[in-house]
């Protein structure tokens, strides 16, 4: 017993002292694991905010040390990959493209509304972790918004099993894992959006046990 406290001890010292000496993280890949899902049966124009495709934030943690993590474009080709398992057809929407001109049943625009993160040094655990808001609004045919969904999502590792910077990565993973998992089991009930062009959904093949879990998302990956 005393030799485990010791070496908890050890290792929550040891991530103190990461954190206190700042760092970066860099995104470079959080594909998902294909989804056990059935399309829904139309087809969606989906506009990513440009910000998505370069996120990075900084943060002064306790006015002494400056940490970084740069999601790069990971958060655009979630939205990406995940509307390609979930709709039968996907047009990616940029500012050249006017979707009044696209033969659509929906239009999706979607924004990051907020991001934090915490390392040890922070909340005196071993863990760091990483929150994200989506933002999707759901636009109809003729323009008008139908939905506006807020997409929380969170992701958590322990320092103890791999390097400071790792470890916010794998939070990062996580956290949008989670929001994969959110939208493919809330998606049509917060939004409706099936019902925009009046085409049934077929009920989904499988289906986590628990709604907004990273763990159905653990295949793979970080």
């Amino acid at each position: 017993m005393k030799i485990r406290a010791v070496k908890t001890l050890a290792v929550l010292a040891a991530s103190t002292v990461l954190a206190a000496c700042g760092g970066s993280m860099t995104l470079e890949s959080a594909s998902l694991p294909t989804p056990l899902v059935n399309k829904i049966p139309m087809h969606v124009g989906l506009k990513i905010d440009p910000e998505m495709y370069s996120f990075s934030r900084e943060e002064e943690i306790l006015g002494k040390r400056t940490w970084s993590v740069d999601m790069g474009r990971e958060n655009a080709d979630l939205f990406i990959e995940l509307f390609d398992h979930m709709f039968d057809e996907v047009t990616l929407i940029d500012g050249s493209i006017d979707p009044a001109d696209l033969p659509i049943g929906a239009l999706v625009d979607t924004s990051i509304d907020a991001f934090e993160f915490s390392i040890p040094e922070q909340t005196g655990t071993e863990s760091f972790a990483i929150w994200i808001r989506y933002r999707l609004k759901v636009f109809n045919q003729d323009g008008d918004m139908v939905a506006n969904w807020p997409v929380s999502a969170y992701g958590k590792s322990e320092s103890r099993v791999m390097a400071a910077t790792a470890s916010l990565e794998k939070a990062a993973v996580l956290a949008m894992r989670d929001a994969a998992a959110l939208m493919i089991m809330k998606l049509d009930q917060e939004t409706g959006i099936s019902s925009i062009n009046n085409e049934p959904v077929e009920a989904t093949a499988a289906a986590p046990e628990t709604p907004s879990t990273a763990n159905q998302f653990t295949a793979g990956g970080l």
